[in-house]
């Protein structure tokens, strides 16, 4: 694209100094400007304005020339086709002319048209490239050297010569050079550039690290897992680059239109020529409107509105961490009106915590101390919730001995001079341990949807710990923000009943369906289709894929499988579901985007080509020469570049706001 750029700026200099000199020898410079100055060398004004035009027509415009002639060998026509033809129209006439003894010529107009359309171009190239400006970051965020330890030496090598179990050292301040797994070492890498995680992630033993974050405290060990191609960097690129080229439906359109248009820019010329003929014009006349007719009509800006917006909303998503694969997801996003979440993975995070306390015969903390100290000795999900909630409220940490695990029930462990029994209402039946006041707060608790532990010591109940699956910080605020944008958000999980309408009530979701297999999911998501619902699904695992499939959109949670992701059609990958809204806003933001630059790429020839033809020049003398033409026509492709360019300013929630928490 740079070399490109040069090139078309190389040879709109050309085009540039040579138009300003045809057009002081021109008519317009004599009788508009004033110049009077003789040709050099005692030659005609129009010799001397044909011997400066041949380096413009066989060097600057040559590029038209060429384009034209791979659009006709291709049987398409294009704007190439519509400037070679003006260009090349105006020009040999304007030689047959000169060379038959004088007369009005075109050389200013072909120079200067020459002129604009490659300064629209070089300023579409500069536009685009600053578009393209996300990937081109993402591809430069990779380190070029890697510390590499081999045969207990560290050794600097290029990061392209890394392989797979090659042992990384990762100093503090250093990029990751490509994806690995920590094997010794604790620190904290921030993954901002890659995930758009604002927060630094703890890292330790077995932690994953994607390659170009950095790793900001604590000196790390880790073995290389994915190289090349295969990094999650490269991968993201190869989606970015890939969304950007994909043609959307709207594009292919518009394309349609524009190839359409041409023909009628075409015709119209050829119509307008014979029109003013007719109308007993002078051939000069009739000329200058049918070249003028061509130039105007030239399609660049309808074939620029709305590859330029996917260019940059996908650039925008990418500096966000939400992926879109292609443009058409792009756009399906901006119709939705109903989200469908899946609980675990998405609207939560998949592991319990403590959410209820009730104690009875002893002082909470003496009671949560103990159920801890038994606890601690187990594995269980459920019990490391337990010891991670007393550990967070600051209470002594107990040692237990004697302990037995009972699976299936719970576990029995002496702590100090007490027997302490923590488990399920089978465990406390089987040790004839009768819960009391404790049943009607375990049962309400039980009906809430969370999962219920008791705790029983020296042979009486003293407490009841309540535990749910915790949900994400930022679940509360995306679904807020979901209902602002006027979306229906609805909750589709596998879970109990109760449990999905306790998460569903805190975070204000307007519908549950909870006890799905997860074969019928695919099956819910059509039914809200079938009600004429354009439906998101939003997924993290194996048993979400069909369902993202069957969905509008697809969007997968980052951390999620590799099978929901390769099945999704938007990834986020901060696994975040504020990203949800996010990724709807810029495919909105696009769409809207895209309507104007086509409605102003519409308005714009609808109104032009009138006044192009000559309608109005003899009532009210109106008309456009082509030198004219072609500023207009350039400036309409930039007002299209530079509107899709705006929409980088469109302003998304700031990353430190996706951690509030979510409603009470």
């Amino acid at each position: 694209m740079a070399d490109m750029a040069r090139d078309m700026r190389n040879r709109l200099v050309v085009a540039a100094l040579l138009s300003i000199a045809i057009l002081l020898w021109s008519p317009i410079g004599r009788e508009v400007l004033g110049f009077d100055a003789a040709a050099p060398f005692g030659l005609r004004d129009d010799v001397f304005s044909l011997l400066l035009s041949i380096p413009v027509v066989f060097y600057s415009a040559w590029i038209f020339f060429d384009g034209a002639a791979r659009a006709l060998r291709a049987r398409t026509l294009d704007m190439m086709v519509l400037v070679a033809v003006a260009v090349g129209a105006g020009w040999l006439y304007s030689v047959v002319v000169t060379l038959t003894g004088g007369g009005e010529v075109f050389y200013e107009a072909a120079s200067v048209l020459t002129t604009f359309v490659l300064l629209g171009h070089w300023l579409e190239m500069r536009a685009r490239g600053g578009a393209n400006d996300a990937v081109r970051t993402l591809l430069e965020l990779a380190p070029s050297q890697a510390l590499v330890i081999r045969d207990g030496h560290t050794v600097e090598v290029p990061t392209s010569q890394v392989q797979v179990g090659d042992l990384l050292l990762i100093r503090p301040g250093a990029k990751v050079p490509t994806d690995a797994v920590v094997e010794q070492g604790e620190s904290e890498v921030d993954e901002s550039m890659v995930t758009g995680e604002s927060l630094p992630v703890a890292k330790g033993p077995g932690a994953n690290l994607i390659g170009a974050s950095i790793n900001t405290t604590g000196a790390l060990r880790a073995r290389a897992t994915r190289v090349g191609a295969d990094t999650a960097l490269a991968q993201i690129v190869q989606l970015v680059q890939q969304a950007q080229n994909s043609k959307a439906p709207g594009q292919r359109l518009a394309d349609r239109a524009a190839s359409w248009l041409v023909f009628v820019a075409l015709a119209g010329g050829a119509v307008t020529f014979a029109a003013w003929t007719l109308a007993g014009a002078g051939l000069a006349q009739a000329m200058l409107f049918a070249i003028t007719v061509v130039v105007v009509t030239c399609p660049d800006a309808l074939g620029l509105a709305t590859p330029t917006a996917i260019m940059v909303g996908t650039g925008l998503g990418a500096r966000r961490g939400v992926l879109f694969k292609n443009a058409t997801a792009l756009e399906a996003t901006a119709r939705i009106d109903t989200v469908v979440l899946d609980k675990t993975g998405t609207l939560t995070k998949g592991e319990p915590e403590v959410t209820d306390v009730v104690a009875a015969g002893l002082e909470e903390q003496e009671m949560l101390a103990l159920a801890a100290a038994v606890e601690r000795e187990s594995e269980h999900p459920l019990a490391r919730a337990v010891d991670r909630y007393a550990r967070q409220q600051g209470l002594p940490t107990l040692a237990a001995t004697d302990f037995v695990n009972k699976p299936g029930h719970g576990a029995s462990a002496s702590v100090g001079h007490h027997r302490v029994l923590v488990g399920n209402r089978r465990l406390m039946d089987s040790e004839q341990i009768r819960l009391g006041e404790l049943d009607e707060r375990r049962a309400a608790l039980s009906a809430s949807g969370r999962t219920v532990v008791l705790v029983a010591v020296d042979g009486r109940a003293v407490g009841v710990i309540a535990l749910a699956d915790a949900v994400r910080e930022s679940a509360g605020a995306a679904v807020t923000s979901l209902h602002e944008a006027g979306v229906r958000v609805v909750m589709l999980t596998g879970d109990n009943e109760a449990t999905a309408r306790r998460i569903a009530g805190q975070l204000g979701i307007d519908g549950v369906i909870a006890e799905v297999l997860p074969q019928d999911k695919a099956t819910h998501v059509g039914r809200l289709q079938q009600m004429g619902r354009k439906v998101a699904m939003v997924g993290d695992g194996v048993n979400d894929a069909p369902a993202l499939a069957q969905a509008d959109v697809g969007i997968a949670i980052g951390a999620g499988t590799d099978v929901a992701i390769e099945t999704a059609d938007v990834v986020l990958m901060r696994s975040d579901p504020l990203d949800v809204p996010i990724a709807m806003r810029i495919g909105r933001a696009t769409m809207r985007k895209e309507h104007q630059n086509l409605a102003w790429a519409i308005g714009y020839n609808a109104i032009a080509l009138p006044i192009a033809a000559g309608v109005f020049f003899s009532a009210w003398g109106l008309m456009l020469r082509p030198e004219i033409a072609a500023l207009s026509m350039s400036g309409s492709t930039v007002i299209v570049t530079v509107n899709a360019l705006l929409l980088k300013r469109l302003r998304l929630p700031r990353q430190q706001d996706h951690h509030a928490g979510p409603p009470a």
